[in-house]
């Protein structure tokens, strides 16, 4: 589940990013190669643009990753794991007040809108990456695609002594690349009939993470409330 709904949501943020700003939100290879070439071309606006861009994905990262494992010791793993979340729905909702009600199309506002849809994604993958051990990164493909290959390759070797763990492992990096299509596909058909207000759309998937993390909460409590007590007196 937590593969399947991050891999669409970026896929859905990234692709809807793309059509409305012409900017990757999740795609950081790229924009380390386009921050390159801005520094052989000396233009100095533009190194700023991506440098603030590749920072905010960091940030997110940082974040998430900082909270979550500042969270775990104090409180429960499902708390901590939903706070990245709750950040991330506020971020994203922000972008879609902003981008319905007052978004002019101007260059700086386009910068920072992309620099927090870039925020939202380094949060996404930094919260995955942590809860998932490094097994699932929601946004980058790259790196997907290469240990598909590789894992893929040890499966079908004649060698391999790790089928089971091995079939596991695909399992749910098919699931992330399937569902990071789809969510690219339906965010781009879905933007061109809905425009911004696709932005909604998106923190309410993320809800149902949130809830998948909250009810086990609410479920143990409500059982601990109503466990029956074991009568320890004497006779």
């Amino acid at each position: 589940m937590l593969a399947s709904s991050t891999a669409f949501v970026a896929g859905a943020v990234n692709v809807a990013s793309l059509i409305a700003f012409f900017a990757f939100s999740s795609n950081i290879t790229g924009h380390v190669a386009n921050l390159a070439k801005n520094v052989v071309a000396l233009d100095i606006y533009d190194v700023v643009s991506v440098g603030l861009w590749l920072a905010s994905f960091f940030a997110g990262a940082y974040t998430s990753s900082y909270v979550i494992k500042t969270y775990n010791n104090r409180y429960s793993a499902y708390r901590a794991h939903s706070i990245p979340i709750i950040i991330e729905i506020v971020v994203l909702v922000i972008v879609a007040l902003y981008c319905d009600l007052f978004y002019e199309g101007k260059q700086l506002e386009t910068e920072f809108i992309v620099g927090c849809l870039l925020f939202s994604m380094g949060l996404q993958n930094g919260m995955v990456t942590v809860i998932s051990g490094g097994l699932v990164k929601s946004t980058h493909l790259t790196g997907l695609i290469t240990d598909l290959g590789a894992e893929i390759a040890d499966y079908f070797h004649p060698r391999s002594d790790r089928p089971l763990e091995l079939k596991n492992k695909l399992v749910v990096r098919l699931t992330i690349l399937f569902f990071y299509i789809l969510g690219g596909v339906l965010g781009g058909y879905s933007f061109f009939y809905f425009k911004f207000e696709i932005f909604y759309a998106i923190p309410a998937i993320l809800l149902t993470i949130l809830y998948y993390d909250l009810s086990t909460i609410i479920v143990h409590k409500t059982a601990t409330v109503f466990k029956p007590k074991r009568y320890t007196g004497s006779k």
